[in-house]
């Protein structure tokens, strides 16, 4: 997904190779400011990988060019001895998803060098090409079985006769769509009747053999599941014998308010495919040894990971169906015994990233209030040990020759490269992609605030202040709405909503970690299915209210922004605000309830949060939710609002964007809408993201400033 998002896809022929300049001008470094121009010339690693041997760790960098408003992806090794760094891949094709062989001699990639994206390995100093596949219309993702004697790739197939030139023949250039059922589209893609499926090849004489499609070859449905397609869903077992992976095999309305995926197996040399999470009658769940009953699988079931001997498999659970928020669970499936156990029941936090260093001990990502940290848990003592501390975001991490290496962020540094510790959790930088920048850009001060809210709880805020801040004057504050909205303010860095960027240009950002948010406990996250207008609102209006104190903070020049659901939040506090605000933002924001339900396409997504359909007359949840729809205070509105959207966003579909639109001008509001004719719901392409950034800050400098 994030290579169709950046352009970084396969194309008819090699693309010219392009010219990458980041150096700061002396005018951005006299400014020492933050820009959108400045945050485009940053470097951004992608995956990391440590080697067998634990000596090297191999990266992704990707830069962009303004000019020619695309980016180029190159691979890169760092040598642990030195830290020192070499690009081994050049500008002209984007090389992508970096893996080390098994003995750690040759890298496996994919690439475009050949005109579409495919299979390739090098050696490891970055000679010796090798084309592994030529795959008509080329691989989106791929994976190398451990022994190397086969490869695993994901590819659109073509099932089903959708477009009207496929259902009527004899009409080649007609261009209709033409539907019986759902999902018609999903996020930015209408359905045409192809899905991706999992092909499983041998590797002969270094190329790849023939196919089988082990989706099969009917399969209306994505294996990877759409619309992100995450390669980390299918692992190959120690042996190379077996595949896990994750399926969702329904289709329809079906698949539409469904988040029942499954962890498969498949054996190569049988064909057997065995689901891992439909258990049968003898099987059980324990938790800490003790038999817990059955437990059945109904909700997301993802991310397989095997364990070093091949024996058990770990994979992530949600165990409410319909519920894309549930906390994400630990699970470790015996093979020969079937037994599934619990690990994280006493775990009040999500489990990602699973790692296993040997078949006792696991490692995982947990967000831990509004931060990312490292965990580990053994299957002998069955308690999460929480090992990294700080504030900061661990994205990702891997281990090779004992050795561990994590990407990291904060609020304040894009994604570097740390080692970590495995020992005490302590941890060491060891790339510095971006040093110029930080190097001559200020950044300013994030403090952390607890928050009393309106219930009695408290809340982490984040609070960050403009890099040459005064505290003996008044600064206009902007209060950030997060999207999700089950997705947590944590220690993030954005090229689209960055923190920095808002205070370089002379603003103080307040960032809530309102109600509905992950890293707080489930009961925290849960709270605002249903309750859209309700507590989380109020947890809003708490954090700038207590903001809003300060004698630095000029309340009479505050602004609201957000994305989503920080859109709707946007909407809905137009009509709420008490004259807080004097200018509002919102990016492909919810408007109208009812016409939204129409609209989006996982209406799994919809159901749980709104309570149900509009037309769930009895249901009281689902009624409240549609009584507080945005639209119905628009008679309410009397402040300056900015709208967002993109054309090809149907998760929240851009005809929200120009009701709301529609809205403020007839009340004769002064409003503002950007539509981008070649975005979804968000704004990836260089030169767009310059427009969006000088209409944002366009807009907030006119009314707050």
């Amino acid at each position: 997904m994030a290579m169709l998002a950046l352009g970084l896809g396969g194309c008819s022929e090699p693309p010219k190779p392009l010219e990458i300049n980041n150096a700061l001008t002396q005018e951005e470094k006299a400014a020492a400011r933050l820009t959108p121009k400045v945050m485009w010339k940053m470097s951004r690693i992608g995956s990391a990988e440590v080697s067998p041997d634990g000596t090297k760790v191999l990266y992704t960098v990707t830069n962009y060019s303004m000019n020619e408003n695309r980016g180029v992806t190159q691979i890169c090794v760092l040598n642990l001895a030195d830290n020192s760094s070499t690009t081994l891949t050049d500008t002209q094709s984007n090389n992508t998803a970096a893996r080390w062989s098994a003995d750690g001699n040759r890298i496996w990639m994919l690439s475009n060098r050949s005109g579409s994206m495919q299979v390739w390995s090098m050696a490891a100093d970055g000679g010796d090409l090798r084309q592994l596949t030529d795959v008509d219309g080329g691989v989106e993702d791929y994976g190398i079985s451990p022994d190397e004697a086969h490869l695993h790739y994901i590819k659109a197939v073509h099932v089903k006769d959708i477009r009207s030139a496929d259902v009527h023949k004899d009409m080649p250039h007609s261009k209709a769509r033409i539907y019986d059922d759902l999902m018609a589209r999903h996020w930015d893609y209408w359905d045409e009747g192809e899905y991706r499926h999992i092909f499983v090849a041998p590797i002969v004489e270094g190329k790849a053999g023939e196919a089988c499609d082990i989706t099969g070859k009917e399969a209306a449905w994505d294996t990877p599941l759409a619309p992100y397609f995450d390669g980390g869903e299918i692992a190959w077992s120690p042996d190379g014998a077996q595949l896990a992976y994750t399926c969702k095999p329904l289709t329809g309305a079906e698949y539409a308010v469904s988040t029942d995926s499954d962890v498969y197996i498949h054996v190569l040399q049988s064909g057997v495919t065995l689901n891992i999470c439909k258990p049968t009658d003898t099987t059980r769940t324990t938790f800490n040894g003790k038999v817990v009953g059955k437990l059945p699988f109904v909700g997301y079931d993802k991310y397989p990971v095997w364990s070093p001997n091949g024996t058990r498999i770990a994979f992530r659970s949600q165990e409410r169906p319909g519920n894309e928020a549930d906390k994400e669970r630990l699970f470790v499936y015996d093979i020969p015994t079937g037994e599934m156990r619990y690990l994280t029941a006493d775990f009040d936090y999500h489990a990602n990233n699973v790692v296993w260093t040997d078949d006792n001990t696991l490692y995982f990502i947990a967000p831990i209030e509004a931060t990312h940290q490292i965990c580990r848990i053994t299957l002998d003592e069955g308690k999460v040990q929480v090992l990294t501390q700080g504030d900061h975001d661990i994205t990702s991490f891997s281990i090779g020759g004992g050795r561990c290496v994590a990407t990291l962020q904060k609020i304040s540094m894009a994604t570097e490269l740390f080692e970590v510790n495995l020992q005490d959790g302590s941890l060491t930088q060891i790339s510095n992609v971006n040093k110029e920048v930080y190097d001559n850009i200020a950044m300013g001060e994030v403090q952390k605030r607890w928050v009393r809210t309106t219930d009695g709880k408290q809340m982490l805020v984040w609070v960050i202040l403009p890099p040459d801040f005064d505290p003996a004057k008044k600064y206009p504050t902007l209060l950030y709405c997060q999207g999700g909205p089950q997705s947590v303010v944590s220690q993030f860095w954005s090229y689209r909503w960055n923190f920095q960027l808002m205070a370089a240009q002379g603003y103080v950002v307040v960032a809530p970690n309102r109600r509905g948010l992950p890293s707080f406990g489930q009961e925290w996250l849960d709270q605002i299915s249903g309750d859209y207008s309700g507590q989380n609102i109020r947890d809003y209006l708490s954090a700038i209210d207590d903001v809003a104190k300060e004698p630095w903070c000029d309340h009479d020049r505050l602004g609201c922004v957000g994305a989503s659901y920080g859109g709707y939040s946007v909407f809905y506090l137009a009509g709420h605000h008490q004259k807080r605000f004097k200018a509002f933002i919102a990016h492909c924001g919810i408007f109208n309830f009812e016409s939204m339900y129409g609209e989006t396409e996982e209406l799994f997504f919809v159901n749980n949060d709104y309570g149900g359909s509009y037309w769930e007359t009895t249901n009281k949840t689902a009624m409240r939710s549609y009584a507080n729809s945005p639209h119905k205070s628009v008679n309410e509105w009397d402040t300056p609002i900015l709208i967002f959207t993109g054309e090809y966003d149907f998760r929240i579909p851009y005809t929200q964007s120009l009701q709301a639109f529609t809205a403020a001008r007839l009340r004769g509001i002064p409003a503002r809408l950007v539509e981008f004719e070649n975005e979804a719901h968000q704004v990836f392409k260089p030169q767009n993201s310059l427009v969006w950034n000088r209409e944002f800050f366009g807009w907030l400098d006119k009314y707050l400033k």
